[in-house]
């Protein structure tokens, strides 16, 4: 298994988590969050605003959809056809154990 966690704008996390359902995958831990990544923030006038509030969205899928995952975020928080900066990152890491807190069973 593998943890997904996307770094979106707030704008997309609604239309993402849309996706990630539509495409069978209903959970997800949408968090917001505050950062800035390559632009280095914004600045207007004299004002810098170096902390831009953006959302985390996390999953955890099977290896095997690893790509039908990624693809769908990707299209879904994508700014039109290109992308604009500030869309956002995904960060994928192996997942070792899940378990389920109310039964204690160990997922594989």
């Amino acid at each position: 298994m593998i943890m997904i966690k996307a770094i979106v704008r707030p704008e997309k996390s609604s239309t993402v988590m849309q996706a990630l359902f539509e495409a069978g995958y209903p959970a997800v831990t949408k968090l917001e969050v505050a950062g800035r990544g390559k632009q280095r923030g914004l600045k207007f006038g004299e004002v810098v605003y170096d902390e831009l509030p953006k959302e985390m969205l996390i999953t955890v899928v099977p290896d095997a959809d690893r790509e039908y995952v990624l693809k769908a975020i990707m299209e879904s928080a994508r700014t039109g056809t290109k992308g604009s900066f500030g869309d956002g990152k995904i960060f994928v890491t192996p997942v070792e154990e899940v378990y389920t807190i109310s039964s204690g069973v160990r997922e594989s």
